[in-house]
């Protein structure tokens, strides 16, 4: 099992890189991945070409997966197939960097799921029925049945939601008090009270 933060986005509305923007004396990617490690595994970020540089400053080069430009799919997909080809026998726990609020506590919950249940392929949360599947963790033969579909076109839609609709997946319901560690953050007025 590995971990994998998720940072590739553009952050377009936010206006700046989310994954280095800073909660308290770390950027929520290394909040992130501070997380991710209480589960004691190592834990990779993805990001996308244009971020590796200013990443390779803050992260070692090793800790950094670069999306895939031969899969011609973007956002948290690609992050989560681009390591799926570099790990293939890797079951990964995703997390992306803009749910700085996220309790380790959900994931654990996520894992212990995991370890008890063999014939689902993906464990996620429901909040209000949506799924959230940038906080999961996805078996390797899931992901290789997805990477199937996408290279025999029949992925139509290139989305983690859609990506659900085609594995075995368990969902746990989240309770109305934790739906805040589900907060995600876009825009920089949406910033105050953190």
């Amino acid at each position: 099992m590995t971990g994998l933060v998720l940072c590739g986005g553009q952050s377009s509305r936010m206006g700046t890189d989310k994954g280095l923007l800073k909660l308290q004396a770390n950027s929520w990617a290394q909040t992130a991945v501070n997380k991710l490690l209480e589960l004691q595994i190592p834990v990779l970020i993805s990001v996308n070409k244009n971020q590796y540089a200013e990443y390779g400053t803050v992260f070692p080069p090793q800790q950094l997966i670069v999306d895939n430009e031969s899969l011609r799919l973007k956002g948290p997909l690609c992050g989560v197939l681009t390591t799926h080809l570099q790990l293939p026998q890797e079951d990964l726990v995703v997390l992306a960097c803009d749910m700085p609020l996220l309790e380790i506590g959900l994931v654990k919950e996520l894992v212990i799921q995991y370890r008890l249940n063999d014939k689902n392929d993906a464990f996620i949360y429901t909040n209000d029925g949506e799924p959230e599947p940038l906080c999961g963790i996805y078996k390797s033969r899931g992901l290789a049945h997805i990477l199937s579909l996408y290279h025999s076109g029949q992925l139509v839609k290139h989305s983690m939601k859609f990506m659900l609709e085609h594995v075995p997946t368990n969902t746990l319901t989240l309770s109305p008090e934790k739906k805040s560690s589900f907060r995600n953050f876009n825009a920089h007025a949406e910033l105050n009270g953190l």
